[in-house]
């Protein structure tokens, strides 16, 4: 599910850090008393109301500066506005409206895009009355708020769920497994999408996905039916947004959201680096289905040991995907390109694999016989059963005594002993701790 894209636009020092910071619910942007501290966009997601967005602070807008920053600032914040289905524009009841409000608000009016206009500092009731001077802004959403309190963000964030509306459906059905192809700029992805799809393949459509740049192609192979989505490279932040690529990490994370499977690509030749790392972390967050293709195997000088020393050195930085299968390719010579699809279709079918409840419970004594759950501080964890609730990722609910005593290395354990009972090679899988008291509430 790709989830809508909602920015957060004004001049400099007016509190768009803060109030961002109060939409996720953490202190991701960095806030400071000095105009110009945030230069980058900086992603994060908000929910309100079960609906779940994409949110993005950006730079404060100075129109008429001649300054490398802030006109480097002014860009960033007119692609975010550009990838935006909501804009939050921010102004300041304490000076009022100014002029670099006025050109914001035209430069807005020319998206024809849903606009709130978010008054902030509104600390004190005696303000109120100033809110209708921003009226003149040509926005009728105006709402007061304090971001640094959070008084009137609860209003706000009605107002962002009416716009975004109801969640979209997805756009491929059930028997269409859905790919992304993510990874660093230069790593062969394009080339990799192009010798998947091969001549062999029957290609359906070319499709404008609805992250935009990036390209659904659907296509069918040995009578199974695919959707593969090319995304942008991802740079690290501070590179991601120059005008020169016109993409952004952004995209990749919606066309992940829109996967069953995604492809995290590394480059053989160059080896492992910690962007290759934060990459496959969204998709991790994500919750979908990975699998790490080594790319350019072609051009590694290799011994006998050489895949199996870079398999360890994946492993090893890649933990926390330790479930993805890993495969050696080469985009050039399609050499092993043919392990793909098959490898695809077992993770997926993994990643909608269903478990019956007794089966599961079975798998739940037995790992609890051997190895029982630790007491702590006298109280012994008491875990009654288990059921799966969902899929797409395997989701499974524990029901315990009193999930406070659920130390995070036994839920580690039980984790391990469904995959090793079930397999879930390639699938994420997500435990639910709950109190057994609550199952009826």
């Amino acid at each position: 599910m790709s989830f809508p894209v909602v920015a957060i636009v004004g001049r400099a020092n007016v509190g768009k850090s803060t109030l961002f910071n109060r939409i996720v619910g953490e202190r991701v942007a960095v806030v400071e008393d000095q105009p110009g501290v945030t230069r980058d966009r900086i992603y994060g997601q908000g929910e309100w109301n079960g609906r779940r967005f994409h949110i993005i602070d950006t730079g404060g807008l100075e129109l008429d500066a001649r300054e490398s920053i802030p006109i480097s600032v002014r860009e960033q914040a007119e692609l975010a506005i550009d990838e935006a289905d909501v804009i939050l524009f921010v102004v300041d009841i304490e000076t009022g409206v100014t002029p670099d409000d006025v050109e914001i608000a035209s430069m807005l009016r020319k998206t024809k895009k849903p606009v709130i206009v978010c008054v902030n500092k509104m600390d004190h009731p005696k303000r109120r009355d100033d809110l209708y001077e921003f009226y003149c802004l040509g926005f009728s959403d105006i709402f007061g708020i304090s971001s640094i309190h959070g008084i009137g963000t609860g209003d706000l964030l009605d107002a962002i769920v009416k716009h975004v509306g109801e969640e979209e459906e997805e756009p491929y059905g059930e028997d269409v497994v859905c790919i992304s192809v993510i990874g660093r700029p230069n790593v062969g992805k394009s080339s990799l999408v192009n010798a998947i799809l091969g001549e062999e393949r029957v290609i359906v459509s070319d499709v404008a996905g609805t992250t935009r740049d990036a390209i659904d192609t659907e296509f069918e192979s040995d009578g199974e039916r695919y959707a593969i989505i090319d995304t942008a490279g991802m740079r690290k932040r501070g590179k991601v947004y120059e005008k020169t690529e016109k993409y952004s990490v952004l995209r990749a994370l919606r066309a992940i959201e829109r996967s069953d499977v995604s492809l995290v690509v590394l480059d053989g030749k160059q080896g492992i680096i910690e962007q290759d790392k934060k990459i496959a972390g969204y998709a991790k967050e994500a919750g979908v289905g990975t699998i790490i293709v080594v790319n350019k195997w072609d051009v590694v000088e290799k011994d006998d040991k050489t895949a199996h020393r870079f398999t360890e050195q994946i492993r090893s930085h890649f933990s926390f995907v330790d479930y993805a299968p890993i495969l050696f390719v080469s985009a050039k010579t399609r050499r092993r390109i043919g392990t793909i699809l098959p490898t695809v279709n077992r993770v997926a079918d993994n990643y909608a694999m269903r478990v019956p409840t007794s089966v599961l419970n079975d798998v739940l004594r037995d790992a609890v016989a051997i190895n029982p759950p630790p007491s702590h501080k006298g109280r012994k964890l008491r875990i009654n059963y288990i059921t799966q609730v969902s899929v797409k990722p395997p989701t499974f609910v524990l029901f315990v005594n009193d999930r406070k005593l659920m130390h995070f290395s036994y839920e580690r354990y039980i984790e391990n002993q469904l995959r090793e009972s079930f397999g879930f090679v390639g699938s994420p899988i997500r435990l639910v701790i709950r109190n057994k008291a609550d199952e009826k509430g």
